[in-house]
């Protein structure tokens, strides 16, 4: 994972002109302060953009690949190895897109227990992007080593915020990184009364601190930038999404999620390792993630996350996506104030795991990854091993989006100092939090031989 406190990125800005019309390239050969390796190029022409990339060049990665011949009980442990940062959220959409193939049914029980596991991981990610990637941005430090100078109580809270969000990984997982304890059908073991009480204090603590840390951030300055999304989410009736509903959009759509591919597919872009995902009907970009969480299901949020975001003055209807940092530390409040509700009511209660008996089948599921919507399917043989699997991660969802925020940040601020300029693309994709190792795709290679076609009649 690239930190702060990795090498600063190497960035060459070259000037030219051209026929009389000066032409700026930007060029960031490496990406800061997100998770993977990507970089990043804009070019200008007098005062016109003409081409933005957001180059992925790490290489692409084959679990969609090597997932095919495997037990379908074998993909909640592989699928977490995708991402440090959420592997949960790879676990919860491989075992319920697997658990609709095989027929199965979860108890409440391991529903709760599910949720309060995705509140871990949504409290330990938001915390990083938040205070220790994202926040320096915006106060004009190079990392988050400057800004432990600065503000060394908002950071020493950062950090606790995030131990206790791995702490409820390790208690439900089995352990804070790529959790062992989850299976197809539920868990391996369910958590005593006793271990789930022994959160409960860690959480208020961290509760009070994410309370804090919206009122620290709706205090940045922000610029003046509105875009009009097509926003998706997950939505759920009674609560605010983190594994379960339907998939809603700003302009309408409202589907189950086995839907997903025949509203969204992915391309391959000659520019990078990662796909780009677009909507089918019109080849349009879209957004998830928490300003799409926001403005579809804020409506959702417990009362005291809602009071922390108009104290904050976060719109009801959010489309500023420099802002998305308060959202996201809004949705910090929500997870804790969720896990320890969850915690209040928790009783354990029955089996810790459904017994799946191997069929046929097909199945399909989104859940919520802090980053966005994560999906995933599998058509499962009647041995129980796998035939077929399909991962669109967020980051590909948003890709396209945030090329088209680049090029609206530079068109609007296109006379700033080239260095102003620079940084200001940088904290654009920021504002995305990309997980860019997640991205990362297999692509179809052909060979065309030459020699073979010469010989053809």
């Amino acid at each position: 994972m690239s930190t702060a406190s990795d090498s600063p990125p190497s960035t060459d800005t070259e000037l030219r002109v051209r026929a009389g019309v000066k032409t700026r390239t930007i060029q960031v050969d490496y990406l800061a302060r997100v998770e993977g390796e990507g970089a990043l190029h804009v070019k200008t022409r007098g005062d016109v953009v003409e081409d933005v990339q957001l180059r992925i060049f790490e290489p692409p990665r084959f679990f969609e690949a090597f997932l095919r011949g495997r037990l379908a009980s074998e993909a909640p442990d592989i699928t977490a190895r995708i991402c440090g940062i959420c592997p949960v959220a790879y676990q919860m959409s491989s075992t319920q897109a697997i658990e609709r193939a095989l027929g199965l049914t979860i108890t409440p029980t391991i529903r709760a227990l599910r949720r309060l596991l995705y509140c871990g991981e949504w409290i330990e990610s938001h915390a990083l992007h938040v205070l220790m990637l994202h926040a320096p941005d915006f106060l004009g430090v190079a990392d988050v080593v400057a800004l432990a100078k600065l503000f060394p109580d908002v950071v020493r809270g950062g950090l606790q915020l995030k131990k206790t969000g791995n702490e409820i990984l390790r208690v439900l997982g089995g352990r804070e990184i790529h959790p062992i304890n989850i299976r197809v059908g539920g868990f391996y073991k369910l958590p005593s009364v006793a271990e789930l009480q022994s959160l409960r204090e860690p959480l208020l603590r961290a509760r009070d601190q994410a309370l804090a840390t919206v009122r620290w951030v709706g205090g940045f300055s922000f610029p003046d930038v509105l875009r009009d999304y097509d926003l998706v989410s997950l939505w759920h009736p009674d609560e605010y999404p983190l594994n379960e509903g339907q998939l809603v959009s700003r302009s309408g759509l409202r589907i189950d999620v086995s839907e997903f591919e025949s509203h969204f597919e992915e391309v391959h872009v000659a520019h990078s390792n990662a796909l780009h995902a677009q909507k089918r009907v019109d080849g349009g970009a879209y957004l998830v993630g928490p300003l799409a969480r926001y403005n579809l299901c804020g409506d959702k949020l417990p009362e005291l996350a809602k009071q922390a975001a108009r104290d904050a003055k976060l719109p009801v209807q959010c489309f500023n996506p420099f802002q998305s940092i308060i959202v996201r530390a809004v949705e910090l409040v929500f997870a804790c104030d969720e896990a320890l509700r969850l915690i209040a009511e928790y009783q354990p209660a029955g089996p810790p795991f459904v017994v799946a008996e191997p069929r046929a089948g097909e199945g399909a599921a989104v859940t919520c990854a802090p980053r966005g919507l994560l999906y995933q399917r599998y058509r499962v043989n009647a041995d129980g091993t796998i035939a077929e699997c399909k991962i669109v991660p967020p980051t590909s969802q948003n890709q396209r989006t945030i090329e088209d925020d680049l090029r609206a940040v530079v068109q609007k601020e296109i006379r700033r100092p080239k260095a102003e300029l620079t940084a200001r693309c940088e904290q654009t994709i920021r504002n995305h939090d990309p997980c860019i190792s997640c991205a990362t795709h297999f692509l179809r290679l052909e060979i065309e031989d030459a020699d073979e076609l010469k010989q053809d009649p």
